[in-house]
């Protein structure tokens, strides 16, 4: 039966629109509202689909697609939609206010001035330490319960972004904004979004797809600017962690050397810089640079996170990241989170004023030198609890692992 005019017309406006109750353009590709958001914009279903024709494949299913439209990648996205993954949601970008582009918003990731302050080859030998004894180092005994509960947060990371329902913490929301997304992130979200509903035999072909793509941002990684090359390492590693959590490859060979290639581009990432010039001045600097600065730090202790995971699984012992003393420890929700340039900067002169000795650093949640005498010791907590005040999800996570770790 066709369905009514006035049923017709109530479904003009898309889904987003609808449940905001917001006036809607109608634009068949994307309307404004959902574009300006970076928001899935989908229609409701007609009549012609309720009763069993296959919905078109929408331009947000085939974005990673048609980045290269040549690209051997490029065609199995189209093949796999045709085969019905991911056939009942888009596959593009998560829901996620991003910050203003543009005047006061976000301008440009040029001109980074940002500087590496550790040694970054360790960050890329670092799978040798589970082989090949290094100097200092030092075992890390992840206590049973917190084996589990590091395995079910950063899954969750995985999980949140194949449905499409958000995004890593480690993912700052400007990265994803439409006019500054690169195509290593780009394609990873729309890529992944194939594992949310499979069908049966489907596995085996998303396993090679996304395994091609990884390939070929290893074999890239030297050719991108600092901001495409932290795009790719983020790419990298959530393809790892799909393969690993989603599809079941915890057996295959190529997730070995997938971790090894994981950690090289981690190391070439660091080497590009993890710390801003102005923030070693203790300066505020760009807000741009600031993003990069932070994101990367963010994505390298995810990295090392879900390296613990599978060294336990592999019944491997886990090392302290010493490589990493000195740097920077996830900063507060409020800048983090920030969606203007002048809220951004309002935040840093706030965090400039409460950290006058200087930014919380990541090895102050490692276990309390042993020549710290009672002040040492008072000051540290006091630190830590001035850190916890301020930090979001992911920075209080790593507290919770750290503090069940260490002590």
């Amino acid at each position: 039966m066709k369905p009514s005019r006035y049923s017709t017309s109530r479904q003009k406006a898309c889904q987003q629109c609808s449940i905001s109750k917001a006036k809607c353009d109608r634009v068949e590709s994307g309307c404004s509202r959902c574009i300006q958001r970076a928001l899935p914009c989908a229609y409701p279903r007609t009549a012609s689909h309720r009763e069993g024709h296959q919905p078109p494949v929408t331009d947000q299913q085939v974005w990673a697609a048609t980045q290269s439209t040549h690209s051997s990648v490029g065609r199995d996205v189209v093949a796999l939609l045709e085969l019905g993954l991911g056939s009942h949601h888009s596959i593009g970008l998560s829901n996620a206010t991003v910050p203003e582009i543009g005047g006061s918003g976000i301008r440009d990731f040029e001109d980074l001035r940002l500087t590496c302050p550790i040694n970054a080859d360790g960050i890329g030998n670092r799978w040798l330490g589970a082989y090949i004894p290094l100097p200092d180092q030092k075992v890390k005994e992840y206590p049973a319960t917190v084996k589990s509960f590091l395995h079910r947060m950063v899954k969750s990371y995985v999980t949140v972004t194949v449905r499409g329902r958000g995004y890593p913490p480690f993912i700052h929301a400007s990265q994803i904004a439409p006019h500054i997304v690169r195509p290593p992130l780009s394609t990873c979200l729309s890529l992944v979004r194939i594992c949310e509903h499979q069908l049966p035999g489907s596995e085996g072909v998303a396993v090679d797809v996304l395994q091609r793509e990884m390939s070929k941002l290893h074999e890239q990684h030297e050719t991108y600017d600092t901001f495409t090359l932290l795009c790719a390492f983020q790419a990298y590693l959530i393809f790892t962690m799909v393969l690993f959590f989603r599809l079941g490859q915890i057996a295959n060979p190529f997730l070995r050397q997938a971790v090894m290639n994981l950690q090289e581009l981690a190391c070439a990432s660091a080497k590009r810089g993890l710390v801003c010039d102005a923030e070693q001045q203790w300066l505020r600097p760009r807000w741009e640079s600031w993003i990069v600065a932070e994101a990367s730090r963010r994505t390298l202790y995810t990295m090392y996170l879900f390296d613990g995971i599978l060294s336990a699984h592999d019944g491997l012992p886990t090392f302290v990241g010493t490589e990493l003393k000195g740097l920077l420890a996830p900063a507060s929700q409020a800048l983090w989170r920030a969606q203007t340039r002048l809220t951004w900067e309002a935040s840093y002169n706030s965090h400039l004023a409460d950290w006058s000795e200087g930014g919380f650093r990541i090895d102050e949640l490692w276990p309390i030198p042993e020549d710290f005498d009672d002040a040492d010791v008072l000051k540290r907590q006091n630190r830590v609890d001035l850190w916890l005040e301020g930090v979001d999800e992911f920075g209080t996570m790593l507290y919770a692992v750290t503090s069940s770790t260490h002590g």
